[in-house]
């Protein structure tokens, strides 16, 4: 398929980066899934300016026959309302075939969630050992920085792509705030627990002593990697290591489960809703509504306890 054909495409995006201030990765995940759609128009001699709402539900019921799961058919028929609203507005066709396209309904359920006490086992094994002299440097340093992770996801309840590139000044702040750079370059303020703070410090004065060329770049956990820091990926894998260790299901212990805990915990003990969904930097009040379980079993508990006729219900 020749590159001018992906012209209004590559449109789209620009309109997506410039306006909305959609992030790279989201920019990506648009790119992939309208090329797939691209590719399959181009099998009906179609394109994104002919296709008619035939081509669309045909493309849709093929997702299917794919066996991909409801949710990924779900998102990539949102990704064809939108690009086809985006041709329609902009006249570059003088229809939406997509306007009344029909996809499965993505179920919104509450994630399962830590305990505290699950919360607490972690921590405190992570903890184990960190000022044991005998322990080989590299092993000490390891574990150091695990454990700052995990004191500043629970604390703060960071997205682990916002956690895993954080500027090395958050490790040194003498406010009780740092400044997170999320979706779409949005800025947020979190709050950051002295016990995260302390871990931090920690870490990064292990990091400095023992690795100062490492220390010296810009982000807070810097590694060999393309980007420059710790990836996602190599901190999920010692997150279930020390689930193991911890005597948790590896398979139930992952960074997103402490960032749903954050949230959960605080909701739990009486925080706003409205609040925890600044902390988690979501941009609509509905995605944070999936913890709404928790408030349903608070207000319960509380008509229970306090309600004056409640012992005769």
């Amino acid at each position: 398929m020749s590159r001018r054909a992906f012209r209004h495409l590559d449109a789209y995006l620009d309109m997506l980066a410039a306006e909305r201030g959609a992030a790279r990765n989201t920019q990506d995940s648009y790119r992939r899934d309208l090329t797939d759609y691209y590719a399959f128009l181009a099998s009906r001699d179609a394109d994104a300016l002919s296709a008619a709402s035939e081509d669309l539900r045909a493309y849709v019921a093929s997702l299917a026959q794919r066996s991909l799961s409801s949710a990924t058919v779900a998102r990539r028929v949102s990704a064809l309302r939108q690009f086809h609203k985006f041709l329609f507005v902009e006249k570059m066709r003088a229809d939406d075939p997509a306007a009344t396209l029909e996809g499965p309904r993505k179920p919104r359920s509450a994630p399962g969630v830590m305990s505290v006490a699950e919360v607490d086992r972690l921590l405190a094994v992570s903890r184990e050992g960190l000022d044991d002299a005998k322990r080989p440097l590299r092993e000490r340093l390891r574990a150091a920085r695990l454990y700052a992770l995990l004191e500043t996801l629970y604390a703060t309840g960071l997205r682990v792509s916002e956690l895993v590139s954080l500027p090395k000044s958050a490790a040194r702040v003498r406010e009780a705030f740092i400044v997170v750079r999320g979706k779409g370059g949005r800025e947020r303020l979190t709050p950051l627990t002295a016990r995260a703070k302390t871990a931090l410090s920690a870490y990064r004065d292990l990091l400095e002593a023992s690795a100062p060329g490492l220390a010296a770049g810009p982000f807070l956990f810097p590694a060999d990697s393309d980007s420059g820091h710790l990836t996602r990926q190599a901190f999920a894998r010692d997150l279930k290591a020390l689930a193991g260790a911890a005597g948790l299901a590896a398979a139930q212990v992952h960074p997103h489960a402490l960032r749903h805990a954050f949230a959960s915990h605080l909701l739990q003990n009486g925080a706003d809703l409205r609040i925890v969904q600044e902390l988690l930097g979501h941009a609509d009040i509905s995605t944070t509504q999936i913890y709404t379980h928790v408030l349903d079993e608070r207000m319960r508990a509380m008509v229970r306890d306090l309600h004056p006729l409640a012992e005769d219900a």
